[in-house]
C-alpha cells in the first residue's frame, strides 16, 4: 500500500524557496540535511499518509518536518496519490500560507 507523490506547483516553489533560505542563512551541508530529512519523511508518508495532522479549517494534512518547516498535503485512498501542496517555513505569516493553499 505505497502511495506515490504528485508535486503541485506551489510545493516545488516552496521547497526550493526553503532550500534557498537555508543556503543563504546556513550552509550547503544544512541544505543536504534538509533534503535528506524531506526524503525520509516522504518515504514514511508514502507508507502511511495519515501520520500527519488533519487541519479541519484548511481541509488539509500537515506534517512537521523540523522546527522551522511543515509540509502540507492531501491524499486519495483510491488512486494512492499524495498531493504535496507546500513546504512552509513556520516563521512566515500564517495568512500567507492560507493564500498559498
Amino acid at each position: 500500500m505505497i502511495y506515490s507523490f504528485k508535486w503541485q506547483p506551489n510545493s516545488e516553489y516552496t521547497y526550493y524557496e526553503e532550500v534557498g533560505f537555508i543556503l543563504l542563512k546556513r550552509s550547503l551541508k544544512e541544505v543536504q540535511k534538509f533534503a535528506a530529512l524531506v526524503d525520509k519523511n516522504l518515504e514514511r508518508l508514502s507508507k502511511n499518509p495519515k501520520i500527519g495532522t488533519y487541519k479541519k479549517e484548511l481541509k488539509i494534512y500537515s506534517l512537521v518536518l523540523s522546527k522551522q518547516t511543515t509540509l502540507y498535503y492531501n491524499f486519495d485512498v483510491n488512486t494512492k496519490i499524495i498531493d504535496l501542496y507546500a513546504f512552509w517555513n513556520d516563521s512566515k505569516k500564517p495568512a500567507d500560507l492560507i493564500k498559498l493553499l
